[in-house]
């Protein structure tokens, strides 16, 4: 019995995830910043998988935004590196909706993580290629 209900739990959280990535432009193609081979599949989320580990920076703002891609939401720079979110998920004319038929330009950054990780001006963030993120942190007076 414990093995179904750890299995049901388990594909509710695939389909959550799967169905917010629907909701973004380029959702599925989203590259993990310190290692492009590899999709953050969790992409509103601190971590690379799961979205057990709370929000970044763009999940808070895509929880604003009624979880949903709007100008609003596209037009923001969700983790303050210089590209607004469609930019970096290849709407940078924030023109793409989930129904209908615009493809998205290639991704070019992650929305909820500063990049280049690791440099000057992403020194605020918690997050390193080799511990991933490290606690919450304080961004213009936003706890994360």
């Amino acid at each position: 019995m414990l093995r179904v209900v750890f299995l049901m739990v388990s594909l509710s959280m695939v389909y959550c995830h799967k169905r917010y990535m629907d909701q973004i432009p380029n959702g599925h193609k989203v590259k993990n910043p310190c290692k492009s081979s590899e999709i953050w599949q969790a992409v509103g989320h601190n971590d690379i998988l799961d979205g057990h580990t709370g929000y970044n920076l763009f999940g808070e703002d895509f929880k604003r935004h009624n979880k949903e891609w709007s100008r609003d939401l596209c037009m923001l720079d969700s983790d303050k590196d210089g590209n607004t979110n469609g930019e970096e998920l290849g709407d940078p004319s924030c023109i793409w909706t989930s129904t209908g038929n615009h493809n998205p330009q290639a991704v070019t950054g992650h929305p909820g993580i500063c990049e280049p990780v690791g440099s000057p001006a992403c020194s605020f963030q918690a997050f390193s290629c080799s511990g991933g993120f490290a606690g919450s942190h304080k961004h213009k007076g936003r706890d994360y």
